[in-house]
């Protein structure tokens, strides 16, 4: 049986987007191939076609979801929203109680330390674009600080809205945030 036109694309990304979902809202680790494919509706047989592996799987969902993430981020700054609204928005109630929907660091950075160097590499890269835009977007520093301010405010952010989501109390997750967005506005609006 021949695909039609583009389905063979489509049948891929529909892969990508319920893996992505599904790792970041449960974990690599908790989700199998067989899980993903049923919800994307397709055989298992099917995944073979489009990847080699669970692991070629995740470094798809990494590239994938990062690119969007920060594509997403440059428009937002050429809309002229500045890393103050990224702020809020990342660390806001909304982002902690959508982990299946939000930031693919925060929701898997723990299990990506664990996995082979070939998928660590690939993510070192992705996170380095982050930086650099982020310090392309700290203005009157010199480079070096540029960087290690925008190490320190992204770090922060991905600790603080793993915390939040961890936290079982409400009132202290929410504070957990607003001392987040405090302390990443702090690191933005600081000078040399």
């Amino acid at each position: 049986m021949r695909y039609v036109k583009g389905q063979k694309e489509l049948t891929r990304s529909r892969i990508l987007e319920v893996a992505s979902r599904r790792f970041r809202g449960e974990g690599v680790a908790a989700v199998g191939l067989a899980g993903i494919m049923y919800d994307a509706d397709l055989t298992n047989g099917a995944f073979y076609v489009h990847f080699k592996s669970k692991e070629d799987l995740l470094q798809e969902v990494i590239v994938d979801t990062l690119n969007r993430r920060l594509q997403a981020m440059i428009a937002a700054s050429a809309e002229g929203l500045g890393l103050e609204q990224g702020i809020r928005d990342y660390l806001s109630p909304q982002a902690r109680d959508a982990a299946d929907e939000g930031c693919p660091t925060a929701a898997l950075v723990a299990e990506i330390a664990r996995h082979p160097e070939e998928t660590r590499d690939l993510f070192t890269r992705k996170i380095g674009e982050f930086l650099d835009f982020i310090a392309n977007n700290l203005p009157g520093r010199d480079p070096i600080t540029q960087r290690k301010d925008a190490a320190a405010l992204f770090g922060m952010m991905v600790g603080t809205l793993q915390l939040a989501r961890a936290v079982s109390d409400k009132a202290m997750s929410d504070q957990i945030l607003e001392g987040g967005i405090e302390a990443g506005l702090a690191i933005v609006r600081r000078q040399q």
